[in-house]
């Protein structure tokens, strides 16, 4: 693939990869920075792609390693920005040792929930969670695409029960139909 059609494809997936980093985010300005920065690293590390892989995986896994290496730094320095009028700066060295103390939990929780998904449900759940299509799971795995998107369906499902208390616990609503 020549440099200009290189371009112009991760130009096109730009677009498709702004929802995800406003997951990661929460915050417009910093989603159009992460992804300035997704953009940037994928030209800079052109090189390293092998075509006829996965690209979109492939700036998708850009983008969370960005995302990650940018919130250690922001941690390191103990200083986090107040978003009010006046951006004033706290130092919440207590707060974030307290944040991270529970996102280690909730992380190992979450971890832990989805390796006690059985592996027909885990393996297209990752996969797709991992920025793979319906179409490219089930071509991997050599299953209709009907059944990748209920298999991600009732992962989906049985992740939200397991961790439900942590929904009661942050006060957030149960947005889970009764069937």
């Amino acid at each position: 693939m020549t440099a200009i059609e290189f371009k112009k494809v991760v130009q096109k997936e730009a677009q498709s990869m702004r929802h995800y980093a406003y997951q990661l985010t929460r915050n417009v300005e910093d989603t159009n920075d992460l992804i300035q920065d997704t953009m940037l690293k994928a030209f800079m590390y052109q090189d390293k792609f092998t075509d006829g892989t996965n690209l979109k995986g492939w700036l998708y896994t850009i983008m969370k390693n960005t995302f990650i290496n940018n919130y250690r730094r922001m941690v390191k320095r103990n200083t986090f920005i107040d978003q009010t009028e006046n951006d004033y700066y706290l130092d919440s060295m207590s707060h974030s040792e307290r944040n991270m103390a529970d996102q280690n939990f909730v992380m190992r929780d979450i971890e832990n929930a989805i390796h006690k998904l059985p592996m027909s449900l885990k393996k297209p759940f990752t996969m797709n969670n991992s920025g793979f299509k319906y179409h490219e799971i089930a071509e991997i795995l050599h299953i209709p695409i009907g059944t990748v998107k209920t298999r991600i369906f009732v992962a989906r499902r049985q992740l939200r029960e397991a961790l439900n208390s942590y929904g009661n616990q942050y006060g957030l609503q149960n947005t889970m139909v009764s069937e």
